[in-house]
């Protein structure tokens, strides 16, 4: 016989989204915006619209929560993870460290993102002058 909890359920019962949302302590409608947020998070839907979370849900949804809430992680970041097939579960590993071949890239990165702010500032000055000009 499966474990029970102190609601008196089975720790494999189905939960409605108040029973997780006090579980977790996150209002209801964090649980419904994490569901278009993250794919992976798929409650039942029965008739009304009733959201049922299996434990693996539940599971789910405290480490989308500790990774936002506790290791400050975004919610693009937290994607990536679960994308990545990291982050699933409480045993998720470690990102690794950045490597110098990483660092390089963000480098080149800023410096590219740095050049396309220059030139986008080029072309509203000449967008202001040709403003002026016509004026």
């Amino acid at each position: 016989m499966p474990a029970s909890r102190a609601d008196g359920k089975s720790a494999s019962a189905f939960r409605t989204i108040s029973e997780v949302s006090v579980e977790l302590d996150v209002p209801q409608h964090v649980l419904r915006f994490w569901e278009g947020k993250f794919r992976q998070v798929r409650p039942l839907k029965r008739g009304g619209g009733r959201r049922y979370y299996r434990p693996e849900d539940i599971a789910l949804l405290r480490r989308i929560r500790d990774l936002l809430y506790d290791d400050g992680y975004t919610i693009k970041g937290v994607q990536r993870l679960l994308r990545e097939g990291r982050g699933k579960d409480g045993l998720a590993e470690e990102a690794p460290l950045p490597t110098a071949e990483a660092s390089e890239s963000a480098d080149d990165s800023a410096a590219e993102l740095r050049s396309v702010i220059d030139e986008l500032s080029e072309l509203r000055d000449l967008l202001k002058a040709a403003g002026k000009a016509k004026s």
